[in-house]
């Protein structure tokens, strides 16, 4: 199925997410945050859910469904790419607000970001589980083998160029669901 590599991604991005919207509830009731999870966190939104998934859907996805006849400037493409961009932004927000939470203590701009980037990317992910990803299984039923080896191929160049491996970011998810776990409600 072409699209079992980016759902299991998704997974891993709404793990991560649940753990950011826990410590955005703690930094909004002025409790601290390990300073680790926060740097983790922006790692991940930035080397993972950026430069390996996106750039998966962009590089591979987007362009086989754009062979099977969707079109690129408007339709589900053209929103999934605004939503891209948008991310990007709000994970830039949410590295500066951590390094003036690291340097100064204050947390209203990282908790702003945060709280923002969970939610836009809690939203997107959705759209993608629920709306994208069947049309794509439904287009793409012919090219799903190439689609699926496209899909591999920039996840390794992508997490290679950065110097990571899937299992890497794995385990951060982990060890920031480790973290912030004993803070859920």
């Amino acid at each position: 199925m072409s699209t079992a590599s980016l759902r299991r991604d998704h997974q891993l991005i709404e793990k991560v997410l649940k753990s950011m919207a826990t410590a955005v509830g703690l930094l909004e009731a002025e409790r601290q945050v390990p300073h680790i999870v926060i740097r983790q966190v922006v790692d991940f939104a930035k080397n993972f859910t950026d430069a390996c998934h996106h750039t998966k859907e962009e590089e591979s996805l987007f362009p086989a469904l754009q062979k099977a006849g969707m079109p690129a400037r408007m339709g589900p493409i053209a929103v999934m790419l605004m939503e891209h961009k948008r991310a990007r932004l709000l994970a830039g927000e949410m590295e500066r607000g951590a390094q003036q939470y690291e340097s100064t203590g204050r947390h209203n701009s990282l908790a702003s970001s945060m709280r923002e980037y969970v939610r836009h990317l809690t939203e997107h992910l959705r759209k993608e589980n629920n709306r994208l990803f069947l049309m794509a299984e439904a287009r793409l039923q012919d090219a799903a083998a190439d689609v699926d080896r496209q899909l591999q191929d920039v996840e390794l160049r992508q997490l290679k160029d950065i110097g990571r491996d899937r299992e890497y970011y794995e385990r951060l998810a982990a060890d920031i669901e480790g973290m912030m776990g004993s803070h859920s409600t």
